[in-house]
């Protein structure tokens, strides 16, 4: 599938994108470097533009987690959005970085991250929404939030 049907896509997958996330710190949350975007680490913001919270495998099961991950692509989405005025931009993802908050001993790291990714594949098909990917665990991530996630796209 190719990219140029991305804003269509994510209105068929019937996904409502929160609000575009301002930063709490001193960084940039979306960068243009010629022909790709750097996104910045995003939380899993809801429609009401509150945040998830918890820890993966301790207040929030896995499931949870996988969900929180969606909500962080969803949250990701709505910033390359406003940036980019459509999602149609993107050619491809190149990197994905995601970090969960978990116990030391939890290990299903990349199941939870698979909710961001798996999004990205139905927004850009498996060519070009699947790209490379770390999945690791945090102690912590700001906000007592669950997931957080960085990401590298490729634009037209």
């Amino acid at each position: 599938m190719e990219n140029n049907n991305a804003d269509q896509q994510l209105i068929e997958l019937g996904y409502q994108l929160p609000p575009a996330p301002t930063p709490m710190g001193v960084y940039k949350p979306f960068l243009v470097d010629g022909k790709y975007v750097y996104v910045s680490g995003h939380g899993p913001v809801n429609i009401d533009s509150s945040m998830i919270k918890g820890r993966v495998g301790d207040t929030l099961t896995v499931e949870e987690g996988k969900i929180a991950a969606l909500q962080v692509g969803l949250t990701i989405l709505s910033t390359l959005k406003n940036n980019l005025g459509s999602l149609n931009k993107i050619k491809r993802v190149i990197k994905v970085l995601g970090m969960v908050s978990c116990p030391s001993d939890f290990e299903q790291h990349p199941y939870v991250i698979n909710g961001c990714s798996e999004l990205f594949a139905k927004v850009w098909g498996d060519d070009n929404g699947i790209g490379v990917r770390s999945a690791v665990g945090m102690g912590s991530l700001p906000g007592n939030i669950p997931v957080e996630i960085e990401a590298l796209f490729e634009l037209y």
